[in-house]
Protein backbone atom coordinates (compact mmCIF):
# COMPACT_ATOMS: atom_id res chain seq x y z
CA UNK A 1 0.00 0.00 0.00
CA UNK A 2 0.97 3.47 -0.78
CA UNK A 3 1.57 5.83 1.97
CA UNK A 4 3.02 8.94 0.50
CA UNK A 5 1.55 12.14 0.87
CA UNK A 6 -0.34 12.31 -2.49
CA UNK A 7 -2.19 9.19 -1.42
CA UNK A 8 -2.92 10.61 2.20
CA UNK A 9 -4.37 13.91 0.38
CA UNK A 10 -6.38 11.51 -2.02
CA UNK A 11 -8.00 9.21 0.77
CA UNK A 12 -9.04 12.77 2.66
CA UNK A 13 -10.50 14.34 0.27
CA UNK A 14 -12.34 11.02 -0.44
CA UNK A 15 -13.47 10.91 2.61
CA UNK A 16 -14.28 14.67 2.77
CA UNK A 17 -16.54 14.92 -0.62
CA UNK A 18 -18.70 11.43 0.43
CA UNK A 19 -19.16 12.29 4.22
CA UNK A 20 -20.56 16.30 3.34
CA UNK A 21 -22.90 15.08 0.80
CA UNK A 22 -23.76 11.70 3.28
CA UNK A 23 -24.31 14.81 5.81
CA UNK A 24 -27.27 16.54 3.84
CA UNK A 25 -29.30 13.64 2.70
CA UNK A 26 -28.57 12.15 6.10
CA UNK A 27 -27.02 8.46 5.35
CA UNK A 28 -23.84 7.45 7.45
CA UNK A 29 -21.54 7.93 4.21
CA UNK A 30 -20.94 4.56 2.95
CA UNK A 31 -23.24 4.34 -0.18
CA UNK A 32 -21.28 7.18 -1.07
CA UNK A 33 -17.37 6.18 0.10
CA UNK A 34 -17.92 2.59 -0.83
CA UNK A 35 -17.91 3.58 -4.55
CA UNK A 36 -15.13 6.08 -4.51
CA UNK A 37 -12.71 4.40 -2.19
CA UNK A 38 -13.52 1.51 -4.45
CA UNK A 39 -12.41 3.26 -7.88
CA UNK A 40 -10.84 6.50 -7.30
CA UNK A 41 -7.33 5.57 -6.06
CA UNK A 42 -6.63 3.33 -8.81
CA UNK A 43 -7.66 5.78 -11.04
CA UNK A 44 -5.55 8.25 -9.83
CA UNK A 45 -2.47 5.79 -9.83
CA UNK A 46 -2.62 4.55 -6.40
CA UNK A 47 -2.99 0.42 -5.32
CA UNK A 48 -7.08 -0.08 -5.04
CA UNK A 49 -8.63 -1.35 -2.40
CA UNK A 50 -10.15 -4.75 -2.16
CA UNK A 51 -13.83 -4.82 -1.17
CA UNK A 52 -13.59 -6.62 2.02
CA UNK A 53 -10.86 -3.39 2.54
CA UNK A 54 -13.09 -0.83 1.22
CA UNK A 55 -15.99 -2.77 3.81
CA UNK A 56 -13.48 -2.15 6.66
CA UNK A 57 -12.76 1.37 6.46
CA UNK A 58 -16.22 2.61 5.47
CA UNK A 59 -17.48 1.19 8.24
CA UNK A 60 -14.80 2.56 11.02
CA UNK A 61 -15.60 6.19 8.94
CA UNK A 62 -19.41 5.67 8.91
CA UNK A 63 -18.81 4.83 12.91
CA UNK A 64 -17.69 8.51 13.53
CA UNK A 65 -19.34 10.19 10.46
CA UNK A 66 -23.12 9.69 12.26
CA UNK A 67 -21.74 11.01 15.37
CA UNK A 68 -21.03 14.25 14.31
CA UNK A 69 -24.08 14.21 12.18
CA UNK A 70 -26.12 13.62 15.18
CA UNK A 71 -24.63 16.43 17.07
CA UNK A 72 -25.46 18.52 14.30
CA UNK A 73 -29.28 18.30 14.63
CA UNK A 74 -29.05 18.10 18.54
CA UNK A 75 -30.53 20.84 19.42
CA UNK A 76 -33.53 20.35 16.36
CA UNK A 77 -37.20 19.09 17.09
CA UNK A 78 -36.26 16.57 14.20
CA UNK A 79 -34.94 13.75 16.17
CA UNK A 80 -37.43 10.84 16.91
CA UNK A 81 -36.32 9.14 19.97
CA UNK A 82 -39.03 5.91 19.60
CA UNK A 83 -38.66 5.78 16.06
CA UNK A 84 -34.41 5.48 16.95
CA UNK A 85 -35.30 3.00 19.60
CA UNK A 86 -36.90 0.83 18.01
CA UNK A 87 -35.27 0.75 14.40
CA UNK A 88 -31.76 1.21 15.97
CA UNK A 89 -31.52 -1.52 18.26
CA UNK A 90 -33.09 -3.85 15.44
CA UNK A 91 -30.21 -2.59 12.76
CA UNK A 92 -27.61 -2.91 15.47
CA UNK A 93 -28.06 -6.57 15.60
CA UNK A 94 -28.33 -6.98 12.00
CA UNK A 95 -25.30 -5.80 11.18
CA UNK A 96 -23.21 -7.08 13.99
CA UNK A 97 -23.99 -10.29 12.24
CA UNK A 98 -23.12 -8.77 8.45
CA UNK A 99 -20.41 -7.55 9.60
CA UNK A 100 -19.14 -10.74 11.49
CA UNK A 101 -20.22 -13.10 8.51
CA UNK A 102 -18.29 -10.50 5.75
CA UNK A 103 -15.27 -12.42 6.32
CA UNK A 104 -16.32 -15.45 4.71
CA UNK A 105 -17.74 -13.77 1.76
CA UNK A 106 -16.18 -13.89 -1.70
CA UNK A 107 -14.90 -10.64 -2.88
CA UNK A 108 -17.82 -10.77 -5.74
CA UNK A 109 -20.50 -11.46 -3.23
CA UNK A 110 -19.77 -8.77 -1.17
CA UNK A 111 -20.51 -6.17 -4.48
CA UNK A 112 -23.65 -7.63 -5.55
CA UNK A 113 -24.74 -7.35 -1.95
CA UNK A 114 -24.30 -3.55 -2.31
CA UNK A 115 -25.82 -3.62 -5.85
CA UNK A 116 -28.81 -5.01 -4.57
CA UNK A 117 -29.13 -3.00 -1.62
CA UNK A 118 -28.22 0.21 -4.10
CA UNK A 119 -30.97 -0.99 -6.79
CA UNK A 120 -33.83 -1.46 -3.88
CA UNK A 121 -32.90 1.65 -2.73
CA UNK A 122 -33.32 3.83 -5.60
CA UNK A 123 -36.41 1.85 -6.10
CA UNK A 124 -38.13 2.79 -3.17
CA UNK A 125 -37.17 6.47 -3.68
CA UNK A 126 -39.33 6.54 -6.49
CA UNK A 127 -42.32 5.21 -4.55
CA UNK A 128 -45.38 8.43 -4.00
CA UNK A 129 -44.76 10.54 -0.87
CA UNK A 130 -47.41 12.55 -1.13
CA UNK A 131 -47.85 14.44 2.38
CA UNK A 132 -45.71 13.05 4.46
CA UNK A 133 -44.10 16.70 4.92
CA UNK A 134 -47.10 18.58 6.02
CA UNK A 135 -47.38 16.12 8.82
CA UNK A 136 -46.28 17.98 12.58
CA UNK A 137 -43.30 16.43 14.17
CA UNK A 138 -46.17 15.87 17.76
CA UNK A 139 -48.38 13.89 15.18
CA UNK A 140 -45.76 10.97 13.57
CA UNK A 141 -47.18 7.63 13.94
CA UNK A 142 -45.84 4.52 12.40
CA UNK A 143 -45.84 0.79 12.84
CA UNK A 144 -43.01 -0.32 15.29
CA UNK A 145 -42.67 -3.61 14.62
CA UNK A 146 -42.85 -3.59 10.98
CA UNK A 147 -39.80 -0.78 11.12
CA UNK A 148 -37.98 -2.97 13.74
CA UNK A 149 -38.60 -5.93 11.09
CA UNK A 150 -36.90 -3.79 7.89
CA UNK A 151 -34.50 -2.44 9.86
CA UNK A 152 -33.05 -6.15 11.12
CA UNK A 153 -32.68 -7.06 7.80
CA UNK A 154 -31.26 -3.52 6.26
CA UNK A 155 -28.97 -4.39 9.15
CA UNK A 156 -27.50 -7.82 7.90
CA UNK A 157 -27.36 -6.74 4.55
CA UNK A 158 -25.35 -3.13 5.56
CA UNK A 159 -22.91 -5.11 7.97
CA UNK A 160 -21.67 -7.06 5.10
CA UNK A 161 -20.68 -4.24 3.18
CA UNK A 162 -19.68 -1.87 6.15
CA UNK A 163 -22.40 0.41 5.66
CA UNK A 164 -24.65 1.75 8.16
CA UNK A 165 -27.83 0.98 5.77
CA UNK A 166 -29.36 4.80 5.97
CA UNK A 167 -29.21 4.45 2.49
CA UNK A 168 -32.15 2.20 2.89
CA UNK A 169 -33.54 3.58 5.69
CA UNK A 170 -34.16 6.53 4.94
CA UNK A 171 -36.55 4.98 1.28
CA UNK A 172 -37.94 2.80 3.96
CA UNK A 173 -38.88 5.63 6.54
CA UNK A 174 -39.84 7.97 4.11
CA UNK A 175 -42.24 5.32 1.43
CA UNK A 176 -43.66 2.71 3.79
CA UNK A 177 -43.59 4.52 7.16
CA UNK A 178 -44.35 7.71 6.25
CA UNK A 179 -41.91 10.23 8.01
CA UNK A 180 -41.70 13.28 7.31
CA UNK A 181 -38.21 14.42 5.07
CA UNK A 182 -36.58 16.51 8.17
CA UNK A 183 -37.16 13.75 10.73
CA UNK A 184 -36.04 10.84 8.56
CA UNK A 185 -32.78 12.74 7.62
CA UNK A 186 -32.10 13.73 11.93
CA UNK A 187 -33.14 10.12 12.76
CA UNK A 188 -31.15 7.82 10.29
CA UNK A 189 -27.83 9.14 11.49
CA UNK A 190 -29.04 8.42 14.81
CA UNK A 191 -30.15 5.38 13.79
CA UNK A 192 -27.21 4.32 11.70
CA UNK A 193 -25.00 5.28 14.25
CA UNK A 194 -26.48 2.59 16.52
CA UNK A 195 -26.10 -0.07 13.39
CA UNK A 196 -22.69 1.22 12.54
CA UNK A 197 -21.58 -0.11 16.06
CA UNK A 198 -22.65 -3.33 15.03
CA UNK A 199 -20.80 -3.34 11.20
CA UNK A 200 -17.43 -1.97 12.70
CA UNK A 201 -17.63 -4.37 15.66
CA UNK A 202 -17.62 -7.35 13.04
CA UNK A 203 -15.54 -5.85 10.69
CA UNK A 204 -12.65 -5.42 13.87
CA UNK A 205 -13.17 -9.03 14.98
CA UNK A 206 -12.20 -10.64 11.68
CA UNK A 207 -9.34 -7.91 11.03
CA UNK A 208 -10.97 -6.49 8.19
CA UNK A 209 -9.63 -2.82 8.74
CA UNK A 210 -6.95 -1.15 7.44
CA UNK A 211 -6.24 1.38 10.27
CA UNK A 212 -4.43 4.37 8.64
CA UNK A 213 -7.17 4.84 5.61
CA UNK A 214 -9.63 4.18 8.20
CA UNK A 215 -7.89 6.91 10.25
CA UNK A 216 -7.73 9.55 7.52
CA UNK A 217 -11.91 8.61 6.56
CA UNK A 218 -12.59 9.34 10.04
CA UNK A 219 -10.61 12.75 10.30
CA UNK A 220 -12.37 14.00 6.90
CA UNK A 221 -15.73 12.66 8.22
CA UNK A 222 -15.57 14.61 11.44
CA UNK A 223 -15.18 17.73 9.71
CA UNK A 224 -16.84 17.09 6.59
CA UNK A 225 -20.21 15.55 7.97
CA UNK A 226 -21.42 17.89 10.42
CA UNK A 227 -20.98 21.12 7.87
CA UNK A 228 -22.72 19.06 5.17
CA UNK A 229 -25.81 18.31 7.92
CA UNK A 230 -25.80 22.06 8.26
CA UNK A 231 -26.06 22.93 4.68
CA UNK A 232 -28.85 20.27 4.65
CA UNK A 233 -30.77 21.98 6.86
CA UNK A 234 -31.25 24.93 4.96
CA UNK A 235 -32.22 22.86 1.48
CA UNK A 236 -35.35 22.48 0.10
CA UNK A 237 -36.37 18.89 1.11
CA UNK A 238 -37.43 17.95 -2.72
CA UNK A 239 -33.44 18.66 -3.79
CA UNK A 240 -32.79 16.22 -0.76
CA UNK A 241 -34.70 13.53 -1.73
CA UNK A 242 -33.51 14.14 -5.75
CA UNK A 243 -30.17 14.37 -4.62
CA UNK A 244 -30.41 11.12 -2.43
CA UNK A 245 -31.79 9.41 -5.96
CA UNK A 246 -29.07 10.76 -7.87
CA UNK A 247 -26.47 9.78 -6.01
CA UNK A 248 -27.53 5.88 -4.87
CA UNK A 249 -28.52 5.86 -8.74
CA UNK A 250 -25.14 6.32 -10.19
CA UNK A 251 -23.11 3.81 -7.91
CA UNK A 252 -25.81 1.18 -8.50
CA UNK A 253 -24.93 1.46 -12.47
CA UNK A 254 -21.48 1.61 -11.33
CA UNK A 255 -21.18 -1.78 -9.47
CA UNK A 256 -23.36 -3.55 -11.85
CA UNK A 257 -22.22 -2.83 -14.77
CA UNK A 258 -18.78 -4.25 -13.00
CA UNK A 259 -20.43 -7.34 -11.64
CA UNK A 260 -22.07 -7.78 -15.03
Amino acid sequence: MDWSIGWIAAIFLIAFAGSFLSGMVGVGGAIINYPLFLYIPPLLGFVAFSPHEVAGVTAIQVFFSTIAGVWAYRKSDYLNKTLIGYMGVAVLAGSFLGGFFSSSMEETMVNVIYGILAALAVMMMFLPKKGIDSRSAENVSFNKWLAAILAFLVGVGAGVVGAGGAFLLVPIMLTVLKIPTRMTIASSLAITFLSSIGSAGGKLLTGQVLWLPALIAVIASLIASPLGAKVGQKMNTKWLQWLLIILITATAIKIWLDIL
